[in-house]
């Protein structure tokens, strides 16, 4: 009987401990799978030329969570950017993200609140700053000693273009072997013309010139009638 006592206690004794070290270890993993504020992490990256901020939750427990993005200045918020969203971590992490144009050097407030329990209701500490260069490249810089190709191509090209639309056509011969040109117009006489007809008599001078030969000739002849009544007188 008395060994069987023994036995009994020390079966109780061992039974507790392993009791109270099950108790021990449920209770630290418990603690171990809590959801905490040091769970989750931000970043401000760059998708292409946009912006975003990625908030990553690594809760084994998966807690659901809100997320809520603010931009800050002097620690005051300025917006919320976008909208809240929903996150349930796991071991590995699950990633959400916030497309947010940010600008370089800008810092913003991440807020973590679990859903249907009070276990996180803070921020991410430090704050979110972003990188100091912005995602898309000005576009306004030229490159130097790349001129553009597109103008000189029109420069050089355009002048020969020019010459080749503006230069006449060249005109047929006619039948005969010389180029018939075109009148210019009934009004308008060709100097040559001009210059045969004032060496031809066709002048303001014709009139003058013809009065003075017809005196000429009445002169002569009366000089020959006179000259023939005369002789004519002498032979008698």
């Amino acid at each position: 009987m008395s060994l069987s006592r023994r036995t009994a206690r020390r079966s109780v004794r061992a039974l507790g401990v392993t009791a109270a070290s099950a108790a021990l270890a449920f209770g630290t993993a418990g603690s171990a799978f809590a959801c905490t504020i040091g769970d989750f992490s931000a970043t401000a990256a760059c998708d292409g030329d946009k912006g975003v901020i990625t908030v990553t939750d690594k809760d084994p427990s998966g807690v659901p969570a809100e997320v809520t993005v603010f931009l800050e200045n002097n620690n005051a918020d300025v917006r919320q950017v976008g909208t809240a969203q929903t996150v349930k971590g796991t071991a590995k992490g699950v990633t959400i993200s916030f497309a947010e144009d940010w600008e370089p050097n800008a810092v913003y407030r991440v807020h973590i609140k679990t859903v249907k329990s009070d276990k996180v209701d803070e921020d991410i500490k430090p704050f979110l700053t972003a990188p100091a260069k912005a995602c898309k490249a000005d576009d306004t810089a030229t490159p130097s000693g790349t001129p553009s190709g597109t103008p000189s191509a029109t420069a050089s090209a355009s002048p020969s273009e020019s010459a080749d639309t503006e230069s006449p056509a060249p005109s047929e011969p006619s039948a005969g072997g010389e180029d018939t040109p075109a009148p210019a117009g009934n009004d308008v006489q060709p100097a040559a013309q001009q210059s045969n007809l004032a060496e031809t008599g066709a002048s303001s001078n014709t009139g003058l010139i013809v009065g003075v030969a017809a005196l000429l000739v009445v002169l002569g002849g009366g000089a020959v009638f006179f000259g023939l009544r005369r002789r004519g007188s002498g032979d008698r």
